[in-house]
Protein backbone atom coordinates (compact mmCIF):
# COMPACT_ATOMS: atom_id res chain seq x y z
CA UNK A 1 0.00 0.00 0.00
CA UNK A 2 1.67 3.15 -0.97
CA UNK A 3 0.21 5.45 1.56
CA UNK A 4 -0.45 3.58 4.83
CA UNK A 5 -2.55 6.28 6.32
CA UNK A 6 -4.58 7.24 3.78
CA UNK A 7 -7.65 6.05 5.10
CA UNK A 8 -7.30 8.01 8.04
CA UNK A 9 -5.73 11.28 5.83
CA UNK A 10 -9.17 11.56 3.78
CA UNK A 11 -12.54 11.24 3.57
CA UNK A 12 -14.98 9.30 1.03
CA UNK A 13 -15.64 11.43 -1.94
CA UNK A 14 -17.43 10.64 -4.95
CA UNK A 15 -16.86 12.26 -8.30
CA UNK A 16 -19.24 15.66 -8.81
CA UNK A 17 -22.98 15.03 -10.62
CA UNK A 18 -24.60 18.04 -12.97
CA UNK A 19 -27.26 19.82 -10.54
CA UNK A 20 -30.68 17.52 -10.99
CA UNK A 21 -32.72 21.33 -12.83
CA UNK A 22 -29.66 20.57 -15.49
CA UNK A 23 -29.20 17.21 -15.80
CA UNK A 24 -33.31 16.24 -15.72
CA UNK A 25 -33.07 17.97 -19.36
CA UNK A 26 -31.68 15.08 -21.20
CA UNK A 27 -31.09 11.44 -21.31
CA UNK A 28 -26.86 12.08 -21.21
CA UNK A 29 -24.66 11.17 -18.22
CA UNK A 30 -24.30 13.04 -15.63
CA UNK A 31 -21.19 12.78 -13.89
CA UNK A 32 -18.34 15.89 -14.23
CA UNK A 33 -14.92 15.05 -14.67
CA UNK A 34 -13.41 13.96 -11.27
CA UNK A 35 -9.96 15.73 -10.65
CA UNK A 36 -6.66 13.10 -10.63
CA UNK A 37 -5.28 13.64 -7.61
CA UNK A 38 -8.71 13.56 -6.29
CA UNK A 39 -8.81 10.01 -7.33
CA UNK A 40 -5.38 9.23 -6.33
CA UNK A 41 -6.32 10.27 -3.12
CA UNK A 42 -9.06 8.37 -2.69
CA UNK A 43 -7.18 5.23 -4.05
CA UNK A 44 -4.86 5.50 -1.01
CA UNK A 45 -7.90 5.08 1.71
CA UNK A 46 -7.55 1.69 0.64
CA UNK A 47 -5.80 -0.60 3.17
CA UNK A 48 -4.61 -3.60 1.77
CA UNK A 49 -5.84 -5.51 3.85
CA UNK A 50 -4.51 -8.65 4.56
CA UNK A 51 -7.89 -10.51 3.52
CA UNK A 52 -9.32 -8.53 0.87
CA UNK A 53 -13.20 -9.16 1.92
CA UNK A 54 -13.62 -6.46 -1.15
CA UNK A 55 -12.41 -9.09 -3.65
CA UNK A 56 -14.60 -11.98 -2.19
CA UNK A 57 -17.46 -9.34 -2.52
CA UNK A 58 -16.78 -8.83 -6.20
CA UNK A 59 -18.12 -11.88 -8.54
CA UNK A 60 -15.38 -11.11 -10.84
CA UNK A 61 -12.87 -11.17 -8.15
CA UNK A 62 -11.44 -7.88 -9.42
CA UNK A 63 -7.95 -7.18 -7.53
CA UNK A 64 -9.31 -4.20 -5.90
CA UNK A 65 -6.36 -3.29 -3.28
CA UNK A 66 -3.89 -3.51 -6.46
CA UNK A 67 -5.45 -1.28 -8.69
CA UNK A 68 -6.15 1.27 -6.06
CA UNK A 69 -2.40 1.50 -5.11
CA UNK A 70 -1.80 1.82 -9.04
CA UNK A 71 -3.56 4.72 -9.44
CA UNK A 72 -2.78 6.18 -5.93
CA UNK A 73 1.06 5.95 -7.20
CA UNK A 74 0.02 7.66 -10.78
CA UNK A 75 0.67 3.94 -12.27
CA UNK A 76 -3.04 4.62 -14.65
CA UNK A 77 -1.70 2.00 -17.39
CA UNK A 78 -0.59 -0.76 -15.09
CA UNK A 79 -4.23 -0.21 -13.49
CA UNK A 80 -6.10 -0.93 -16.07
CA UNK A 81 -4.13 -3.85 -17.38
CA UNK A 82 -5.03 -5.25 -13.68
CA UNK A 83 -8.38 -4.53 -13.92
CA UNK A 84 -8.96 -5.89 -17.01
CA UNK A 85 -7.41 -9.40 -15.82
CA UNK A 86 -10.48 -10.17 -14.29
CA UNK A 87 -13.19 -7.78 -15.97
CA UNK A 88 -13.56 -7.46 -19.57
CA UNK A 89 -15.93 -4.40 -19.48
CA UNK A 90 -14.81 -2.12 -16.15
CA UNK A 91 -16.38 0.76 -18.10
CA UNK A 92 -19.85 -1.09 -17.73
CA UNK A 93 -19.91 -2.05 -13.86
CA UNK A 94 -17.74 1.28 -13.01
CA UNK A 95 -21.21 2.82 -14.19
CA UNK A 96 -24.14 0.13 -13.42
CA UNK A 97 -22.55 -1.75 -10.43
CA UNK A 98 -24.39 -1.49 -6.91
CA UNK A 99 -20.57 -2.40 -5.75
CA UNK A 100 -20.72 -5.17 -3.34
CA UNK A 101 -17.50 -4.57 -3.19
CA UNK A 102 -17.83 -1.60 -1.33
CA UNK A 103 -20.39 -3.28 0.84
CA UNK A 104 -17.87 -5.89 1.57
CA UNK A 105 -14.79 -3.02 2.24
CA UNK A 106 -13.07 -3.53 5.78
CA UNK A 107 -13.59 0.55 6.23
CA UNK A 108 -17.44 -0.43 5.66
CA UNK A 109 -17.36 -1.34 9.32
CA UNK A 110 -17.53 1.74 11.01
CA UNK A 111 -16.68 4.50 8.46
CA UNK A 112 -17.75 4.94 4.52
CA UNK A 113 -16.33 2.59 2.36
CA UNK A 114 -13.38 3.26 -0.44
CA UNK A 115 -14.98 4.58 -3.90
CA UNK A 116 -14.37 1.54 -5.56
CA UNK A 117 -16.72 1.99 -8.80
CA UNK A 118 -15.72 5.32 -8.89
CA UNK A 119 -12.36 4.64 -8.91
CA UNK A 120 -12.77 1.64 -11.73
CA UNK A 121 -14.83 3.93 -13.93
CA UNK A 122 -11.60 6.26 -14.00
CA UNK A 123 -9.13 3.93 -14.72
CA UNK A 124 -11.49 2.57 -17.75
CA UNK A 125 -11.96 6.05 -19.25
CA UNK A 126 -8.78 7.12 -18.88
CA UNK A 127 -7.58 3.94 -21.14
CA UNK A 128 -9.90 5.03 -23.16
CA UNK A 129 -9.12 8.53 -23.40
CA UNK A 130 -5.14 7.44 -23.40
CA UNK A 131 -5.99 5.12 -26.67
CA UNK A 132 -4.99 2.38 -24.07
CA UNK A 133 -7.94 0.21 -24.88
CA UNK A 134 -6.78 -1.56 -28.16
CA UNK A 135 -8.60 -4.45 -30.13
CA UNK A 136 -6.69 -7.45 -29.12
CA UNK A 137 -7.41 -10.03 -32.06
CA UNK A 138 -5.65 -13.47 -31.28
CA UNK A 139 -2.15 -14.33 -33.07
CA UNK A 140 -3.86 -18.32 -34.27
CA UNK A 141 -6.91 -19.85 -34.53
CA UNK A 142 -8.12 -23.57 -33.32
CA UNK A 143 -10.10 -23.70 -36.04
CA UNK A 144 -12.96 -24.09 -33.45
CA UNK A 145 -16.56 -22.32 -34.21
CA UNK A 146 -18.73 -21.20 -31.16
CA UNK A 147 -21.92 -19.94 -31.60
CA UNK A 148 -23.41 -17.79 -28.80
CA UNK A 149 -26.56 -16.73 -28.54
CA UNK A 150 -27.87 -13.25 -26.95
CA UNK A 151 -25.35 -10.18 -27.01
CA UNK A 152 -25.58 -8.86 -23.22
CA UNK A 153 -22.86 -8.68 -20.80
CA UNK A 154 -22.75 -12.39 -20.15
CA UNK A 155 -22.58 -12.92 -23.95
CA UNK A 156 -20.25 -10.01 -24.51
CA UNK A 157 -17.83 -11.46 -21.70
CA UNK A 158 -17.92 -14.85 -23.43
CA UNK A 159 -17.43 -13.91 -26.53
CA UNK A 160 -14.00 -11.88 -26.11
CA UNK A 161 -12.91 -14.43 -23.84
CA UNK A 162 -13.40 -17.33 -26.29
CA UNK A 163 -12.61 -15.27 -29.55
CA UNK A 164 -8.58 -14.19 -27.73
CA UNK A 165 -8.41 -17.97 -27.24
CA UNK A 166 -8.62 -18.24 -31.11
CA UNK A 167 -12.08 -19.87 -31.29
CA UNK A 168 -14.16 -18.02 -34.24
CA UNK A 169 -16.85 -16.64 -32.46
CA UNK A 170 -20.00 -15.43 -33.59
CA UNK A 171 -22.87 -13.73 -31.65
CA UNK A 172 -26.29 -13.94 -32.57
CA UNK A 173 -28.61 -11.17 -30.97
CA UNK A 174 -32.78 -10.92 -31.95
CA UNK A 175 -32.59 -6.89 -31.44
CA UNK A 176 -31.58 -4.95 -34.72
CA UNK A 177 -28.96 -3.48 -31.70
CA UNK A 178 -26.17 -5.31 -29.88
CA UNK A 179 -25.83 -5.07 -26.26
CA UNK A 180 -28.93 -6.54 -24.50
CA UNK A 181 -30.58 -4.86 -21.52
CA UNK A 182 -27.20 -3.01 -21.58
CA UNK A 183 -28.36 -1.22 -25.04
CA UNK A 184 -32.08 -1.28 -24.63
CA UNK A 185 -33.01 -1.94 -20.91
CA UNK A 186 -30.66 0.44 -19.03
CA UNK A 187 -31.74 4.27 -19.24
CA UNK A 188 -28.66 6.22 -21.12
CA UNK A 189 -28.06 8.69 -18.40
CA UNK A 190 -26.79 5.59 -16.32
CA UNK A 191 -24.81 3.96 -18.80
CA UNK A 192 -24.07 6.15 -22.56
CA UNK A 193 -24.67 3.76 -25.67
CA UNK A 194 -21.32 4.96 -26.93
CA UNK A 195 -19.91 3.46 -23.75
CA UNK A 196 -21.38 0.27 -25.41
CA UNK A 197 -20.69 0.93 -28.64
CA UNK A 198 -16.89 1.07 -28.44
CA UNK A 199 -16.68 -2.19 -26.88
CA UNK A 200 -19.07 -3.42 -29.81
CA UNK A 201 -16.10 -2.03 -32.27
CA UNK A 202 -13.32 -2.99 -30.22
CA UNK A 203 -14.64 -6.71 -30.48
CA UNK A 204 -15.54 -6.94 -34.32
CA UNK A 205 -12.33 -5.33 -34.53
CA UNK A 206 -10.53 -8.76 -32.36
CA UNK A 207 -12.36 -10.75 -34.83
CA UNK A 208 -16.00 -10.86 -33.56
CA UNK A 209 -18.59 -11.66 -36.11
CA UNK A 210 -22.12 -9.65 -34.75
CA UNK A 211 -25.46 -10.81 -36.51
CA UNK A 212 -28.62 -8.78 -35.48
CA UNK A 213 -31.91 -9.31 -36.23
CA UNK A 214 -31.60 -13.23 -35.38
CA UNK A 215 -34.23 -14.69 -33.18
CA UNK A 216 -33.06 -17.72 -32.55
CA UNK A 217 -35.56 -20.65 -32.07
CA UNK A 218 -38.05 -18.21 -33.87
CA UNK A 219 -36.64 -16.81 -37.01
CA UNK A 220 -34.08 -19.22 -37.17
CA UNK A 221 -33.99 -22.67 -35.70
CA UNK A 222 -31.73 -23.36 -33.12
CA UNK A 223 -30.50 -26.75 -35.14
CA UNK A 224 -29.26 -24.44 -38.03
CA UNK A 225 -26.42 -22.87 -35.49
CA UNK A 226 -25.80 -26.26 -33.65
CA UNK A 227 -25.00 -28.10 -36.77
CA UNK A 228 -22.39 -25.64 -38.37
CA UNK A 229 -21.27 -25.31 -34.72
CA UNK A 230 -18.41 -26.93 -32.61
CA UNK A 231 -20.25 -25.24 -29.21
CA UNK A 232 -22.87 -23.18 -28.42
CA UNK A 233 -23.53 -20.52 -25.72
CA UNK A 234 -26.90 -19.63 -25.00
CA UNK A 235 -27.01 -16.27 -22.97
CA UNK A 236 -30.49 -15.02 -23.74
CA UNK A 237 -31.46 -13.69 -20.39
CA UNK A 238 -34.33 -13.60 -18.18
CA UNK A 239 -36.92 -12.57 -19.97
CA UNK A 240 -40.53 -13.44 -19.03
CA UNK A 241 -41.78 -10.56 -16.34
CA UNK A 242 -43.61 -11.15 -13.33
CA UNK A 243 -46.51 -10.29 -13.84
CA UNK A 244 -49.46 -8.39 -12.09
CA UNK A 245 -53.02 -11.06 -12.69
CA UNK A 246 -55.76 -8.41 -11.06
CA UNK A 247 -58.72 -7.12 -12.50
CA UNK A 248 -58.13 -4.06 -14.91
CA UNK A 249 -54.36 -5.26 -16.02
CA UNK A 250 -55.64 -5.00 -19.40
CA UNK A 251 -56.54 -1.37 -19.06
CA UNK A 252 -54.84 1.12 -21.75
CA UNK A 253 -51.93 2.38 -19.46
CA UNK A 254 -50.82 -0.60 -17.72
CA UNK A 255 -47.39 -1.62 -19.18
CA UNK A 256 -43.94 -3.86 -18.11
CA UNK A 257 -40.90 -1.30 -17.25
CA UNK A 258 -39.09 -3.14 -19.67
CA UNK A 259 -41.50 -1.79 -22.44
CA UNK A 260 -41.10 1.47 -21.61
CA UNK A 261 -37.50 1.51 -21.28
CA UNK A 262 -36.71 -0.12 -24.11
CA UNK A 263 -39.02 2.57 -26.14
CA UNK A 264 -37.03 5.44 -25.03
CA UNK A 265 -33.74 4.01 -25.71
CA UNK A 266 -34.65 3.28 -28.74
CA UNK A 267 -35.80 6.32 -29.56
CA UNK A 268 -32.55 8.20 -28.37
CA UNK A 269 -30.80 6.21 -30.46
CA UNK A 270 -32.72 7.84 -33.45
CA UNK A 271 -34.96 4.80 -33.98
CA UNK A 272 -38.52 4.47 -35.21
CA UNK A 273 -41.12 2.37 -32.63
CA UNK A 274 -42.44 0.91 -35.95
CA UNK A 275 -46.01 2.13 -35.30
CA UNK A 276 -46.35 0.76 -32.15
CA UNK A 277 -47.75 3.45 -29.38
CA UNK A 278 -45.64 5.17 -27.74
CA UNK A 279 -45.68 4.73 -23.78
CA UNK A 280 -45.41 8.02 -22.73
CA UNK A 281 -45.16 9.98 -19.27
CA UNK A 282 -45.70 13.61 -20.15
CA UNK A 283 -48.00 15.39 -17.67
CA UNK A 284 -49.22 11.91 -16.62
CA UNK A 285 -49.98 10.28 -12.89
CA UNK A 286 -46.90 8.03 -12.85
CA UNK A 287 -47.42 4.88 -10.87
CA UNK A 288 -44.24 2.62 -10.48
CA UNK A 289 -45.12 -0.72 -8.68
CA UNK A 290 -41.51 -2.25 -7.87
CA UNK A 291 -38.19 -0.77 -5.58
CA UNK A 292 -35.62 -2.09 -6.81
CA UNK A 293 -33.08 -0.42 -9.96
CA UNK A 294 -35.62 -1.09 -12.77
CA UNK A 295 -38.44 1.10 -10.73
CA UNK A 296 -35.47 3.61 -10.11
CA UNK A 297 -34.75 3.84 -14.03
CA UNK A 298 -38.84 4.29 -14.65
CA UNK A 299 -38.52 7.10 -12.19
CA UNK A 300 -35.31 8.96 -13.86
CA UNK A 301 -36.74 8.17 -17.25
CA UNK A 302 -40.53 9.45 -16.17
CA UNK A 303 -38.75 12.66 -14.99
CA UNK A 304 -36.84 13.30 -18.22
CA UNK A 305 -40.68 12.52 -19.96
CA UNK A 306 -42.28 15.57 -17.86
CA UNK A 307 -44.47 13.41 -16.14
CA UNK A 308 -47.01 15.52 -13.59
CA UNK A 309 -46.89 13.21 -10.15
CA UNK A 310 -44.27 9.83 -9.99
CA UNK A 311 -45.27 7.20 -7.19
CA UNK A 312 -43.11 4.52 -6.50
CA UNK A 313 -44.86 1.58 -4.15
CA UNK A 314 -43.02 -1.50 -2.49
CA UNK A 315 -44.84 -3.91 -1.37
CA UNK A 316 -42.68 -4.91 1.55
CA UNK A 317 -41.84 -2.27 4.47
CA UNK A 318 -39.15 0.20 3.95
CA UNK A 319 -35.54 -0.27 5.14
CA UNK A 320 -34.25 1.09 7.87
CA UNK A 321 -31.25 3.51 7.13
CA UNK A 322 -28.29 1.94 9.05
CA UNK A 323 -27.63 -1.65 8.85
CA UNK A 324 -29.64 -3.62 11.65
CA UNK A 325 -27.70 -5.58 14.39
CA UNK A 326 -28.71 -8.95 13.07
CA UNK A 327 -27.12 -7.88 9.41
CA UNK A 328 -23.57 -7.51 9.47
CA UNK A 329 -20.70 -6.64 7.55
CA UNK A 330 -19.39 -8.34 5.23
CA UNK A 331 -23.02 -9.34 3.62
CA UNK A 332 -24.80 -6.81 1.33
CA UNK A 333 -26.77 -4.57 3.85
CA UNK A 334 -30.69 -4.31 3.69
CA UNK A 335 -30.64 -0.35 4.24
CA UNK A 336 -32.94 2.03 2.34
CA UNK A 337 -30.73 3.05 -0.64
CA UNK A 338 -31.35 6.35 -2.80
CA UNK A 339 -30.41 6.33 -6.25
CA UNK A 340 -29.99 9.57 -9.18
CA UNK A 341 -33.14 9.09 -9.78
CA UNK A 342 -34.52 8.93 -6.35
CA UNK A 343 -32.32 12.27 -5.89
CA UNK A 344 -34.48 14.06 -8.91
CA UNK A 345 -37.89 13.73 -7.64
CA UNK A 346 -40.84 11.40 -7.70
CA UNK A 347 -42.05 9.87 -3.83
CA UNK A 348 -41.71 6.24 -2.61
CA UNK A 349 -44.19 4.25 -0.27
CA UNK A 350 -44.20 0.80 1.76
CA UNK A 351 -46.06 -1.84 2.73
CA UNK A 352 -48.91 -1.43 -0.29
CA UNK A 353 -50.62 -4.26 -1.84
CA UNK A 354 -52.08 -3.20 -5.38
CA UNK A 355 -55.69 -5.00 -5.16
CA UNK A 356 -56.93 -3.76 -8.72
CA UNK A 357 -57.37 -1.22 -11.26
CA UNK A 358 -59.93 0.77 -12.71
CA UNK A 359 -60.75 3.13 -15.68
CA UNK A 360 -63.27 4.11 -18.30
CA UNK A 361 -63.49 2.93 -21.97
CA UNK A 362 -61.03 0.82 -21.09
CA UNK A 363 -58.53 3.68 -20.25
CA UNK A 364 -57.05 3.47 -16.77
CA UNK A 365 -57.99 5.77 -14.51
CA UNK A 366 -57.07 4.72 -10.91
CA UNK A 367 -55.13 2.24 -8.40
CA UNK A 368 -57.20 0.58 -5.71
CA UNK A 369 -54.54 -0.64 -2.63
CA UNK A 370 -54.35 -1.61 0.85
CA UNK A 371 -51.80 -0.80 3.39
CA UNK A 372 -49.87 -3.85 4.76
CA UNK A 373 -48.62 -5.37 7.70
CA UNK A 374 -46.40 -8.11 8.64
CA UNK A 375 -46.43 -11.06 11.23
CA UNK A 376 -44.66 -14.02 12.47
CA UNK A 377 -42.78 -16.31 9.63
CA UNK A 378 -44.78 -18.95 8.55
CA UNK A 379 -43.21 -22.59 7.82
CA UNK A 380 -40.99 -21.10 4.90
CA UNK A 381 -39.80 -18.68 7.49
CA UNK A 382 -41.47 -15.88 5.38
CA UNK A 383 -43.52 -13.50 7.59
CA UNK A 384 -47.17 -13.49 6.80
CA UNK A 385 -48.85 -10.59 4.88
CA UNK A 386 -51.64 -9.08 6.54
CA UNK A 387 -53.73 -6.64 4.98
CA UNK A 388 -54.85 -3.72 7.43
CA UNK A 389 -58.54 -3.48 7.81
CA UNK A 390 -59.71 0.07 6.82
CA UNK A 391 -56.64 1.11 5.19
CA UNK A 392 -58.03 0.84 1.27
CA UNK A 393 -57.37 3.94 -0.95
CA UNK A 394 -57.47 4.32 -4.54
CA UNK A 395 -54.78 6.80 -6.44
CA UNK A 396 -55.04 8.93 -9.81
CA UNK A 397 -53.45 6.83 -12.02
CA UNK A 398 -52.56 7.48 -16.16
CA UNK A 399 -49.70 5.10 -16.18
CA UNK A 400 -48.60 2.02 -14.21
CA UNK A 401 -45.49 0.61 -14.86
CA UNK A 402 -44.61 -3.13 -13.73
CA UNK A 403 -41.29 -3.44 -12.79
CA UNK A 404 -41.27 -6.70 -10.44
CA UNK A 405 -38.78 -8.41 -11.40
CA UNK A 406 -38.43 -11.57 -14.41
CA UNK A 407 -39.32 -14.82 -13.78
CA UNK A 408 -37.17 -16.85 -16.13
CA UNK A 409 -35.86 -16.99 -19.60
CA UNK A 410 -38.38 -17.51 -22.72
CA UNK A 411 -38.98 -21.24 -22.72
CA UNK A 412 -40.68 -21.85 -26.11
CA UNK A 413 -38.35 -22.13 -28.88
CA UNK A 414 -34.94 -22.95 -28.66
CA UNK A 415 -34.56 -24.01 -24.86
CA UNK A 416 -37.83 -26.69 -25.73
CA UNK A 417 -36.32 -27.38 -28.81
CA UNK A 418 -32.98 -28.54 -27.74
CA UNK A 419 -35.17 -30.22 -24.98
CA UNK A 420 -32.62 -28.67 -22.36
CA UNK A 421 -33.33 -29.51 -18.50
CA UNK A 422 -35.07 -26.63 -15.89
CA UNK A 423 -34.20 -26.18 -12.59
CA UNK A 424 -37.05 -25.32 -10.08
CA UNK A 425 -37.19 -22.33 -11.18
CA UNK A 426 -37.61 -22.42 -15.02
CA UNK A 427 -33.82 -21.17 -15.22
CA UNK A 428 -31.57 -23.50 -17.88
CA UNK A 429 -29.58 -25.87 -15.52
CA UNK A 430 -26.35 -26.75 -15.93
CA UNK A 431 -23.29 -28.08 -13.96
CA UNK A 432 -20.23 -26.78 -13.10
CA UNK A 433 -18.84 -25.79 -16.36
CA UNK A 434 -21.73 -24.18 -17.23
CA UNK A 435 -22.81 -27.32 -19.95
CA UNK A 436 -26.08 -28.18 -20.01
CA UNK A 437 -27.69 -31.70 -20.53
CA UNK A 438 -27.18 -31.22 -23.96
CA UNK A 439 -23.01 -32.03 -24.77
CA UNK A 440 -21.66 -28.62 -26.49
CA UNK A 441 -24.39 -26.91 -25.46
CA UNK A 442 -23.81 -24.28 -22.72
CA UNK A 443 -25.65 -21.40 -20.56
CA UNK A 444 -24.94 -18.69 -18.69
CA UNK A 445 -25.93 -15.51 -17.21
CA UNK A 446 -29.28 -14.89 -16.36
CA UNK A 447 -30.52 -17.67 -18.53
CA UNK A 448 -29.02 -19.87 -16.07
CA UNK A 449 -28.28 -18.32 -13.01
CA UNK A 450 -32.00 -16.10 -12.75
CA UNK A 451 -32.11 -12.39 -12.80
CA UNK A 452 -29.34 -10.53 -11.40
CA UNK A 453 -26.57 -8.34 -11.56
CA UNK A 454 -24.28 -7.09 -14.86
CA UNK A 455 -21.41 -7.61 -12.41
CA UNK A 456 -22.89 -11.73 -11.70
CA UNK A 457 -23.83 -11.49 -15.89
CA UNK A 458 -19.90 -11.12 -16.72
CA UNK A 459 -18.27 -13.58 -14.18
CA UNK A 460 -20.84 -16.08 -15.21
CA UNK A 461 -19.76 -15.53 -19.27
CA UNK A 462 -16.26 -15.57 -18.13
CA UNK A 463 -16.43 -19.13 -16.54
CA UNK A 464 -18.85 -20.40 -19.54
CA UNK A 465 -16.17 -19.46 -21.59
CA UNK A 466 -13.55 -21.25 -19.51
CA UNK A 467 -16.18 -24.45 -19.91
CA UNK A 468 -16.67 -23.96 -23.84
CA UNK A 469 -13.00 -23.55 -24.20
CA UNK A 470 -11.79 -26.78 -21.75
CA UNK A 471 -14.35 -28.53 -23.79
CA UNK A 472 -13.18 -27.84 -27.02
CA UNK A 473 -9.44 -28.22 -26.40
CA UNK A 474 -9.41 -30.48 -23.40
CA UNK A 475 -7.43 -28.11 -21.40
CA UNK A 476 -7.71 -24.21 -20.83
CA UNK A 477 -6.00 -20.87 -19.87
CA UNK A 478 -8.97 -18.85 -19.63
CA UNK A 479 -9.05 -17.79 -15.96
CA UNK A 480 -11.53 -19.00 -13.10
CA UNK A 481 -13.93 -16.84 -12.42
CA UNK A 482 -14.25 -15.78 -8.76
CA UNK A 483 -18.32 -16.90 -8.55
CA UNK A 484 -17.07 -20.57 -8.85
CA UNK A 485 -14.36 -20.36 -5.72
Amino acid sequence: MGKITGFKEYNRQNPPKLPVNVRIGNYEEFYEDWDEKIVQNQGSRCMNCSVPFCMGGCPLGNIIPDFNDLVYRGLWEEALEELHSTNNFPDFTGRICPAPCEASCVLNINADPVTIENIERAISDRGWKENWIKPQPPKLRTGKKVAIVGSGPAGLAAAQQLNRAGHTVTVYEKSDRIGGLLRLGIPDFKLGKEVVQRRVDQMEKEGVTFLVNSYIGKTIPIESITSESDAVLLTGGSTIPRNLDIEGRDLDGVHYAMEFLTQQNKLNSGDSLNGIDRIDAKDKNVIILGGGDTGSDCLGTSIRQGAKAIYQLELLPQPPKNRRDNDMWPNWPMVLRTSSSHEEGGERDYNVLTKKFSGTNGVLKKLHGVRLEWGEPDESGRPKMIEVEGSEFEMDADLVLLAMGFLHPEQDGMLKDLSLDLDPRGNVKTDINKMTNVPGVFAAGDMARGQSLVVWALAEGREAARGVDQFLMGKTNLPKSASTY
